[in-house]
């Protein structure tokens, strides 16, 4: 997976070992998983798992995935946005994860506009998804700065919660 970009403030690069530090910080922050819907507690050990499990997984079976945001700023990963296919429904999503003290600050607007052009421009995608929880507002408003617009009501694949889905 070769996916690399830069914004005025932001890095992207695709996961790999080694920064293991990095996701633990904002994969197990109970604010991050309180507006994503996030229900599994995430330990320490088990940010290798979800690196080599998932993310390189979706890079090597899908040519796409997660990809860190690394803060230039401070050279501190601060979260993922990305494209995670759905085989379930056969369609992609696109995702991020803020640290809180990032959020607010067009972190998640600023990043997924790259990660929108790769995945239209470079993987040739024709439709994305976004997943919103209803009480996530400002989630709700990065999606509407993108253009996505709300076609319904219903779980993300695999879950029971209903969301809202954007396309």
């Amino acid at each position: 997976m070769n996916f690399i970009a830069e914004t005025e403030r932001l890095r992207f690069r695709p996961f790999q070992l080694g920064v293991e530090d990095g996701v633990y910080e904002f994969a197990s922050n109970p604010e991050v998983q309180k507006l994503t819907g996030d229900k599994n507690a995430v330990f320490k050990n088990d940010t290798r798992k979800l690196i080599t499990d998932i993310w390189l997984k979706d890079y090597e079976s899908y040519g796409y995935g997660r990809f860190a945001i690394i803060h230039k700023e401070d050279n501190k990963i601060i979260g993922f946005n990305g494209i995670k296919f759905l085989k379930d429904i056969n369609n992609s999503d696109l995702g991020y994860r803020v640290l809180p003290k990032y959020v607010g600050k067009g972190i998640a607007t600023e990043s997924s506009k790259p990660i929108l052009k790769f995945a239209f421009e470079n993987i040739g995608l024709e439709e994305l998804l976004g997943f919103i929880m209803f009480e996530n507002n400002t989630s709700a408003k990065v999606l509407e700065k993108l253009k996505f617009q709300q076609t319904e009501i219903k779980p993300f694949p695999g879950e029971t919660e209903k969301l809202l889905c954007t396309t």
